[in-house]
């Protein structure tokens, strides 16, 4: 849809509400960050699994067993704690699980840790999903993905690496994914082994789709260009409406990233800083991110808006314009992303329209293309005011912002 070359007024909170939708059915509905029950058809009297993972949505371990709850289909509950770079743990989840360790996972009264062993106990439980993680062969993939890992963290998070260091960590990532590409190049179609999705293709996952987004970032490493079998993986797994509740965007993984892993480095090459200001910008990277289908564009405009709606008096609460002076310039924002039109904010409102760009989780606040909408809707209006930028995010943690406002029945 072409963007109006006329400027709208603001909408008021009563018309942008008439234009939002109601909340979808979490227990029984597609996969989704904000659901704490599960159910697939069962009764709630069949739930034998609680599953401990962060509000964020952020921690690759708990990205794998959810993913692997969902393709199985296990009725499960979710309770969830808060990350370490965020704010201190929960006492009630300190009590059960002293060290803090995410995920964790309660079964027949008995609480575990350590995501394979949570996987192991599943598939004792409930059967494996394809292969199990015992067969010789689900074990060789599984020191393959320990690998690539491995490789991504030296080339990633090494600090001070010489421009020789760097080529030397770059040839043995790529090195390792094209391993992982052999892999994946044995059988006809997309998946690992078999005609659908297996754990052994649940356990790359989380981090693959990390590698993506932040060598892209940090190093201008195009992976999915680089590794067309990764890419045709990843194509298939963003078919499935399972994986694309749980998948991230590059903007999310860039930024939440660095307190996890210790630092993230950039190589200060060329096209790593072009990647990194069009991902800062919101703008996303196409795909080379994601290959959703984005053909109901005005589907995803609304889905951003109502979880915005949601939470709006305190996204205008903790904005560092204030919640009063925050107020017109998100309605501004809102209005660009609805009605697709240029809707000019009060002079001085940049960095706070900004402060929120940067600030949206994916999947936990929204799927990854209602907030690309979003971001870019927020940019797009910053701009109409001027180039100030806000504080920018920090890389030790993210005591930046309290998430405690926002745990609505948590």
């Amino acid at each position: 849809m072409p963007l109006s070359s006329e400027s709208a007024e603001p909408l008021s909170w009563s018309d942008l509400a008439s234009l939002a939708m109601p909340e979808p059915n979490r227990i029984e509905g597609p996969t989704s960050a904000q659901a704490t029950l599960r159910l697939f058809g069962q009764p709630e009297s069949n739930v034998m699994v609680t599953l401990y993972r962060d509000h964020h949505a952020w921690c690759p371990y708990c990205q794998k067993i959810w993913l692997w709850l969902e393709f199985n289909r296990i009725p499960y509950r979710v309770r969830k704690v808060t990350m370490r770079c965020y704010g201190p743990k929960e006492p009630w989840f300190l009590e059960k699980v002293p060290s803090g360790m995410l995920p964790a996972l309660e079964l027949n009264g008995r609480t575990i840790t350590e995501s394979d062993d949570i996987l192991l106990a599943l598939e004792r439980q409930f059967g494996p999903l394809g292969m199990a993680m015992t067969a010789p062969e689900a074990l060789e993939l599984r020191r393959l993905e320990r690998l690539l890992f491995q490789a991504w963290c030296i080339w990633l998070c090494s600090p001070r690496l010489s421009p020789r260091q760097q080529v030397l960590a770059r040839e043995q990532f790529q090195d390792i994914a094209r391993r992982f590409e052999r892999e994946l190049n044995r059988e006809e179609g997309p998946w690992l082994r078999g005609p659908e999705p297996q754990t052994v293709d649940l356990i790359f996952v989380p981090y693959v789709e990390r590698m993506n987004a932040s060598l892209a970032y940090y190093k201008g490493y195009r992976l999915r260009a680089e590794h067309p079998a990764i890419d045709r993986w990843f194509r298939a797994l963003e078919q499935l409406e399972t994986y694309r509740g749980t998948q991230s965007d590059f903007h999310t993984h860039a930024h939440d990233l660095p307190p996890q892993m210790g630092g993230c480095w950039p190589d200060d090459g060329a096209e790593a800083k072009r990647l990194a200001e069009r991902i800062d910008r919101g703008d996303g990277l196409g795909e080379d991110e994601a290959c959703w289908d984005v053909d109901h564009q005005a589907d995803q405009a609304v889905i951003a808006l109502s979880r915005v709606l949601r939470h709006q008096q305190r996204l205008r609460e903790v904005n560092p314009m204030g919640a009063a002076a925050f107020d017109q310039p998100l309605r501004c924002a809102l209005t660009r992303l609805v009605r697709n039109t240029p809707c000019p904010p009060p002079a001085g409102s940049a960095a706070g329209l900004r402060y929120l760009r940067d600030r949206i989780s994916v999947p936990r606040d929204m799927p990854l293309p209602a907030a690309r909408l979003l971001r870019q809707a927020l940019e797009a209006t910053a701009q109409l005011d001027g180039p100030e930028q806000a504080k920018p995010l920090p890389v030790r943690d993210r005591f930046d912002q309290d998430p405690r406002p926002f745990l609505i029945g948590s």
